[in-house]
């Protein structure tokens, strides 16, 4: 059974693309594996910055760096596993290995398993990431050279750009740690927000991923304050943002009843109609043993007001099955609600035990092979949702921005997908002149369970 997308996980994040550029001999050279979700990119993509800009090389490959940073993912053991093979394969390959990001916050784990690591520093800690790289390999600025490009080294595609708009969560969710990991909520100024993404955009960046741990919560650190003429609220960044002409997407929205107020700018043009919003799970009993926030919330009736005030909003979320105590009934709520939401993009991961998530002491933990069996019967739901919601656009004329050109055509994504968590919608007539960051209209004319193929309109 395939997940819809195919790498939904949270601890999952697109594959960095390392600027590759002729540097002069003896520059100090440093290379970058990035693990994790988003976040995590963005940490990596200001760390190679900040590196740059103090004279460093960056290396695509582990034999052309002086030494390599790893930035980890540490929230599930699946990921802490695939964090451990990359730190020893870039030990194997080049031996100089300093590890950053949430598998950070475990040092003797890391250690435990790689002894020969340099340094191990947390999540979010660009500093210490800075001072570890300084003893493994000092800096050796040249004046003449301009280190750093206006808009930052960028890990994705130069046509779409991740902005991270705070840092850490104010929540306590069971079965989360990453409260623990990267502290409480602290949002940045709306100001600085708007002026990187101005910068970005000024760069050739096409669409803006808004990304943090609690979107909707933005400022509430800040008490909403203004701050050189912006609010530190999301209705007022997502509408100063929405006026720099790129596509808009929000990501991991928590369901608020504030949120109701970012739909009207949706159907206004000012943000893509596109809401990634963390549902979890539909019954209210286990959403309290998840200690939830909204965990009460009529989610179906806000889902039909969203969908009133704008007919074409798409909708995603990610769900967890299995977790403790979830009893059979429990389980067809969910699906029963999945029903009702036609949610237009779905995933699902199976409940794992984190260690240090509180999540752990609750009773009546479900066998493995029960969480398996509800997964695929998660998955089975999910995708005829899926299909049936692309079929429907069988026949419409979309926007659609281009991600990449080949030889045998172009992949594209509609405004109701976000890159690489999503799906696809495939030119191959008539694609010869496109490029990415290409934003062109297209006839859709097939459909499969997660990818659309469309024809070019004038």
């Amino acid at each position: 059974m395939s997940q819809n997308p195919p790498e939904l996980r949270p601890d999952l994040a697109p594959r960095a693309r390392m600027p590759d550029s002729p540097r002069p001999d003896g520059q100090p050279t440093i290379g970058m594996v990035s693990l994790g979700c988003p976040k995590a990119l963005v940490d990596s993509e200001r760390i190679l910055t900040r590196l740059r800009a103090e004279g460093y090389a960056i290396s695509a490959d582990y034999q052309g760096a002086d030494a390599v940073v790893v930035n980890t993912c540490g929230f599930l053991d699946s990921a802490k596993a695939e964090s451990l093979d990359a730190i020893g394969e870039a030990l194997r390959e080049n031996g100089k290995v300093i590890v950053t990001g949430c598998l950070g916050a475990e040092p003797d784990y890391i250690t435990g398993a790689h002894p020969k690591v340099m340094a191990v520093t947390g999540p979010h800690q660009y500093e210490q990431v800075l001072d570890a790289v300084h003893a493994a390999v000092p800096a050796k600025p040249d004046p003449f050279i301009d280190l750093l490009p206006a808009a930052g080294i960028k890990l994705t595609p130069r046509h779409y750009s991740y902005l991270k708009i705070s840092e850490g969560c104010n929540h306590k969710c069971k079965f989360c740690i990453i409260p623990d990991m990267r502290g409480r909520l602290v949002s940045r100024p709306a100001h600085a927000v708007l002026r990187e993404a101005e910068k970005l955009v000024e760069a050739g960046v096409r669409e803006l991923l808004v990304i943090s741990q609690d979107t909707s919560a933005y400022g509430v650190d800040l008490k909403h304050a203004t701050d050189r003429g912006h609010r530190a609220h999301i209705t007022d960044l997502t509408r100063d943002l929405g006026q720099l002409g790129a596509w808009l997407r929000l990501h991991y929205v928590y369901p608020y009843p504030h949120v109701r107020d970012l739909i009207p700018l949706m159907a206004e043009g000012l943000a893509l109609p596109y809401l990634d919003i963390p549902f979890q799970h539909a019954h209210p009993d286990t959403l309290k043993r998840m200690a939830r926030p909204a965990a009460a919330a009529k989610t179906l009736d806000e889902i039909a007001r969203w969908r009133a005030d704008c007919p074409d909003i798409t909708l995603r979320s990610t769900f967890i099955v299995g977790y403790p105590g979830e009893t059979e009934a429990e389980f067809q709520t969910l699906l029963d609600w999945l029903d009702e939401a036609q949610l237009d993009r779905v995933g699902c991961f199976q409940y794992e035990d984190v260690k240090g998530a509180r999540s752990n002491a609750l009773p009546d933990h479900v066998p493995a092979e029960v969480k398996q069996e509800r997964w695929e019967r998660f998955m089975v739901k999910a995708q005829a949702i899926s299909a049936a919601k692309l079929e429907a656009k069988v026949g419409r004329f979309l926007p659609v921005i281009v991600d990449g050109v080949d030889a045998e055509g172009a992949t594209c994504r509609t405004q109701a997908d976000a890159p690489e968590i999503d799906g696809n919608l495939f030119i191959d007539d008539g694609f010869e002149g496109l490029k990415a960051g290409d934003i062109v209209n297209v006839r859709v004319d097939e459909a499969s369970e997660y990818d659309l193929w469309g024809q070019l309109v004038e």
